[in-house]
């Protein structure tokens, strides 16, 4: 009969303590331990048939080989600086942890290669799409876009508490009507229509006050361009009626809008009070500065690492959704 080694085996073998041999042996990165004795701690334990060593902590000394899918192309990715932190959060947690990392944009899945170990996905993605990765690893997870109902890791923001404080904001200062900019778009295959969560938030929660009104509601695409072309819109059908505060989906659409409402002459926060989120770096470079709901998009980025460390290390099956939440950052767009 084969006896499995005990902890106790595999550290007199090796020539370190047993809390050591404990910690490499459930992967713990804080630990501080060469490369080498990592090693021949795996092998040693290996040797002895160790029954708690999972059979993938054989290749553990190798790096991880993790594919970043971008679903905007690179210059797509400069009008939109969200994703763009999304994936250095993502590519500088890979780094800590000496992850091999490949890029590939505007979701070219043919770019995958074929031995990575796991996937991370940032933006959104038809059904197709999300069947195509799967075939190449059953490491995935999902950035922004919650597949969890498809058996998938996901990282998401908290939308709805966001939007409710915004609107809560206003409502404070005795602004009951609020005007909404926000945003549509397709996945790249033209196969899934996205709706914005923000819109849907915005609604729910405005129609629970009995203070939705949809002539108040103007989709664009989230680009800076649609930002003002929305609000150009706004300022013309409204006139007079042009609500004295507005939410926006994002802050290319907001610093869009901000321009319209210049252009105008209707001061800002004077005249109108803008309300962008994300926070990119773009809300602090407009004037006045944008009041903006700051999203953590470095901490979406490592939380997806982290997902998809703990899958391959622990053997995990059960996907999990990890939402994170945001703050308001209040600037001179709203008079502070």
């Amino acid at each position: 009969m084969v006896i499995a080694a005990t902890l106790k085996d595999i550290a007199s073998a090796v020539g370190v303590s047993l809390a050591t041999v404990s910690r490499v042996l459930n992967y713990d990165r804080t630990l501080s331990v060469s490369e080498s004795t990592r090693k021949q701690i795996f092998e040693v334990a290996e040797e002895l048939n160790y029954t708690k060593l999972k059979r993938h902590a054989l290749v553990s000394t190798k790096p991880l080989k993790i594919a970043i899918v971008q679903w905007y192309s690179k210059t797509k990715e400069l009008d939109d600086l969200y994703y763009m932190s999304i994936r250095m959060g993502l590519e500088k947690r890979c780094e800590a942890q000496r992850f091999q990392v490949s890029q590939t944009f505007q979701n070219d899945l043919k770019a995958i290669e074929d031995d990575v170990d796991a996937i991370i996905a940032i933006g959104k993605f038809s059904n197709q799409q999300v069947t195509t990765m799967a075939q190449l690893t059953p490491n995935l997870v999902f950035v922004d876009q919650d597949q969890l109902c498809h058996g998938f890791d996901s990282v998401v923001t908290d939308f709805r508490f966001a939007v409710n404080q915004v609107i809560e904001f206003f409502m404070q200062r005795g602004q009951k009507q609020i005007g909404l900019l926000y945003g549509t778009e397709w996945t790249t295959d033209g196969q899934l229509e996205v709706i914005d969560p923000r819109y849907k938030a915005f609604r729910q929660e405005m129609e629970a006050r009995q203070a939705f009104d949809p002539k108040l509601v103007f989709a664009g695409d989230y680009t800076n361009h649609s930002g003002y072309q929305e609000m150009q819109t706004a300022i013309a059908q409204l006139g007079d009626d042009l609500p004295s505060a507005f939410f926006v989906s994002n802050d290319p659409m907001a610093a869009g809008a901000l321009k319209a409402l210049h252009e105008n002459g209707l001061d800002v926060p004077g005249r109108v009070n803008l309300f962008s989120f994300n926070d990119t770096t773009i809300a602090k470079y407009v004037f006045p500065e944008l009041s903006s709901v700051h999203v953590h998009t470095e901490l979406l980025g490592a939380t997806a690492v982290d997902l998809v460390e703990n899958r391959i290390q622990s053997g995990r099956k059960t996907p999990q959704l990890v939402t994170v939440g945001t703050e308001l950052m209040l600037r001179e767009s709203t008079g502070k």
